[in-house]
């Protein structure tokens, strides 16, 4: 039992306390707020809703645990969802195959994950400041995205790709069963593979992990490119889901991500957090977000919500590391 026990307190780390007393309150008050609230309307809202931005976030994880910031996600998930629909009507449009649907999910994961090394490649090897490379990445997506649409949408797609934005499989959402199975990838690359490792150590001290013989270079370049191909899985499944691309999709969601971040523990200056508690706090601010739309509230109003939760963070953080100073000096 106590092995178990500890196995579970192994796999959520520590980092799973702040986003599970947040989970436990928000299903407390909307649950004595709203009597709708815990219905299965709710959570299959949720369900769906969850994996666009958890996919995004994800995405965002990464270069967070180096210490970096990959701001130009959402619109590499775009330009990746605009290679699908570009492949998609050069090939019949809504009589294209499954083949050419295929063929446009690898050009697309392509896309994003070039994305990824170029950012990466600048940020190693010039130490320009992640922020200013991924902001200029992100500028030059947009742009690049909207001269190639005029500024428009691109729809009219197959039937075969409803299911995949809106269908079910055994009553568990096809979006958020792929969302899952990245998330134990995610999870198995950053606790047993060298990659995650080193990613961490980046995060802690790029100079001390470059001492200690890691290839912080070549590290940096594969976060930022994975970082990008899981922009473009994200910008696929938006495809599906609205059944329609075009370069503004999701781009609400780029601050959220972050906000993702710090509410699941991860340090914002790198080096530590967990992708679990980073899951839990996602389903934590789509229920905050669901349970203002049930009392009447609008998407603004949860958007100031999130804001307010991250200050919130911030200083609970702030308070827990004064009182692990003061309980030291005491002991």
């Amino acid at each position: 039992m106590n092995t178990a026990v500890n196995r579970i307190k192994e796999l959520l780390g520590p980092e799973i306390a702040g986003p599970g007393l947040a989970f436990v309150a928000v299903m407390l008050f909307f649950s004595l707020a709203s009597p709708q609230f815990l219905s299965s309307a709710t959570f299959g809202s949720v369900a769906f809703q969850l994996p666009e931005l958890g996919l995004l976030t994800l995405a965002m994880l990464l270069p967070v645990l180096t210490g970096g910031l990959n701001l130009a996600i959402t619109f590499t998930a775009n330009l990746a969802g605009l290679t699908v629909a570009w492949v998609l009507q050069a090939n019949g449009g809504v009589d294209a195959g499954m083949a050419s649907f295929i063929l446009g999910c690898i050009l697309a994961i392509a896309v994003g994950a070039a994305t990824g090394v170029v950012m990466g490649l600048v940020i190693a090897y010039t130490r320009a400041h992640p922020i200013l490379v991924s902001l200029s990445m992100m500028i030059f997506v947009r742009g690049l995205g909207e001269f190639l649409t005029r500024g428009g949408d691109i729809s009219g797609f197959p039937a075969f790709l409803q299911p995949i934005g809106h269908g079910s499989l055994a009553g568990i959402p096809i979006p958020l069963l792929i969302f899952i199975v990245c998330v134990l990838v995610w999870h198995v690359l950053l606790t047993r593979l060298k990659l995650g490792f080193n990613t961490y150590m980046i995060g802690s001290n790029i100079d001390a992990a470059r001492y200690s013989g890691v290839n912080t270079r070549k590290v940096l370049v594969l976060v930022y490119t994975l970082s990008g191909a899981m922009s473009a899985v994200a910008g696929i499944i938006m495809l599906a889901r609205f059944n329609s691309v075009r370069v503004g999709h999701g781009e609400s969601y780029l601050l959220i991500t972050v906000l993702a971040c710090f509410l699941g523990g991860v340090n914002p200056f790198g080096g530590f957090g967990r992708v679990i508690p980073v899951f839990v706090a996602l389903v934590v601010l789509q229920l905050l977000s669901s349970g203002l739309n049930l009392m009447g509230a609008n998407q603004h109003l949860a958007t100031a919500v999130w804001g307010i939760l991250l200050i919130a963070v911030m200083i609970l953080r702030w308070f827990a590391a004064q009182l692990m100073i003061f309980n030291r000096r005491k002991g």
